[in-house]
């Protein structure tokens, strides 16, 4: 059982404590933020996690985890600290360090004589982690300080299980003991060999904004060939599974959309091309991932208003806030571009999130809009309906109920959720991401209404078909 201090109790902080506590270390979490640890003192978790308050519980009811206030004091008692505090965008995209370089400094007043192994959790460009060994060594006066980078790939919504089962653990670590140190903590891990990459510092924190970006950069694309299908008539839905089915390409992250959003892809991608820039190189690709992600937000926009002939007046329904399933988190979230985009043309605005809305209405953009108990309360009398985040509900929609409620009845599926036959048959408009026109009007055809009046036929015609019967 090792003792571990955990400093920042946030997404990652949380989580990396409580399962890390699960693995049978003992942890303390601590921040100076006192309302984030007398909430969790109080049992309460400060954001929505699936199974995250039951892993908790469980730790704390058997003494393996628990809260403090005193950061220092954790600090000075516990041989490993990990440091999980937040590194946000400034104005120029790059990364905020200052929370980082704080527990440094927090370290270096509590090292004591004995050895300690800081742990950069928090994803920070590349040379943070030895900038601080630097500075912590320069503080150690006679004691032994290390430093390693163990970046997170924690996917929100299943945080714990890609804790508990990821694809692999980086340790950059440049010291034995160190080294020693963080195998041990991960030991049960090797149980289900987990492969356990061992590296240097940089190449650490590198592999962390490497594949950020190359997944950005998958959603990037797709949805730059979803606007080609929209132009030439294909359907993306089509060619992403045709790709996804060569093994060199994979299907993940092949989901047209309305682009990227989160804590990691948009903060992670303009942080590297500021720090590549800074070494005096460009990643050319990532700057255009960038590019094609705040361009798709606007082309989302763009679709609701040229469909509806404009927004100024009219009501959309937004389902889904959150930039993904399974979170509250809003933060670079699609659907608050797209919302901003049609009250800036206009457009009165009702929205439901299953668990978001909360957060949004602390902000700005939340306090200008409506919201609605569910998606069908939120279509009732709007212009049309927007599906923004694939929530399980929106899944599973009544459509024939959805278009009763509608004035008029038009979906924006903007994460192909539906196939646009099934929209028709329900008596919808449907507007996907990459389902192209001639794919689109061909589905709409298979689609029409059984009810629709057969044309009379022309008496030569009947005639015929009276010849015909006889044959």
């Amino acid at each position: 059982m090792i003792r571990i201090a955990v400093v920042g109790t946030g997404y990652v902080g949380l989580v990396t404590g409580a399962c890390l506590a699960d693995f049978g270390n003992r942890v303390v979490c601590v921040d100076v933020d006192r309302g984030k640890i007398d909430q969790l003192l109080r049992g309460e978790i400060p954001f929505y996690e699936p199974g995250l308050k039951e892993l908790v519980d469980r730790n704390r009811g058997n003494g393996r985890l628990r809260f403090d206030h005193d950061v220092a004091a954790a600090v000075r008692a516990a041989p490993v600290v990990f440091c999980a505090v937040g590194t946000p965008p400034l104005s120029d995209g790059s990364a905020d360090l200052a929370a980082v370089f704080a527990v440094g400094d927090i370290v270096a007043a509590n090292l004591g004589g004995g050895y300690k192994v800081v742990v950069q959790k928090s994803t920070a460009p590349v040379g943070t982690a030895r900038e601080l060994w630097r500075r912590l060594r320069r503080a150690a006066r006679g004691g032994q300080v290390d430093v390693a980078s163990n970046p997170e790939f924690l996917r929100e919504g299943a945080a714990i299980e890609t804790f508990m089962r990821p694809d692999r653990v980086v340790i950059g670590a440049e010291t034995p003991r160190a080294t020693r140190l963080l195998r041990e903590i991960y030991r049960p891990l090797y149980l289900i060999e987990t492969p356990m990459v061992v590296t240097g510092l940089e190449t650490a924190e590198l592999i962390k904004y490497a594949s950020n970006a190359f997944l950005a950069t998958k959603i990037s694309f797709i949805n730059e060939m979803a606007n080609l299908c929209e132009a030439v008539g294909a359907d993306v839905h089509t060619v992403a599974k045709a790709m996804g089915l060569d093994g060199r390409i994979g299907r993940k992250f092949l989901h047209a959309g309305p682009g990227y959003g989160g804590s990691c892809f948009p903060k992670d991608t303009s942080a590297m091309v500021r720090f590549a820039r800074r070494h005096g190189e460009r990643v050319r690709l990532v700057e255009a991932t960038v590019a094609v992600n705040r361009a798709q937000h606007q082309r989302m926009v763009r679709k609701i208003e040229t469909a509806l002939g404009g927004v100024r007046g009219k009501r959309v329904a937004v389902l889904g806030l959150a930039f993904k399933p399974e979170t509250d988190d809003l933060r670079a979230a699609p659907a608050l571009a797209i919302i901003a985009g049609l009250l800036r043309r206009g457009a009165e605005i009702v929205a439901h999130d299953p668990v978001a809305m909360d957060n949004a209405r602390a902000l700005p953009v939340g306090k200008r809009i409506a919201f609605a108990p569910d998606a069908y309360a939120a279509a009732a009398g709007a212009d049309a309906a927007v599906i923004v985040t694939e929530w399980n509900p929106y899944r599973r929609l009544d459509l024939k109920r959805l278009a009763r409620g509608l004035r008029r009845p038009v979906l924006f599926d903007l994460r192909n959720v539906y196939e646009p036959a099934d929209a028709a048959r329900a008596g919808l408009a449907y507007h996907g991401v990459g389902r192209g026109t001639r794919a689109a009007a061909k589905t709409a055809t298979k689609a029409a209404p059984r009810t629709a009046r057969k044309p009379a036929r022309r008496p030569a015609a009947k005639a015929a078909a009276r010849r015909g019967k006889k044959r």
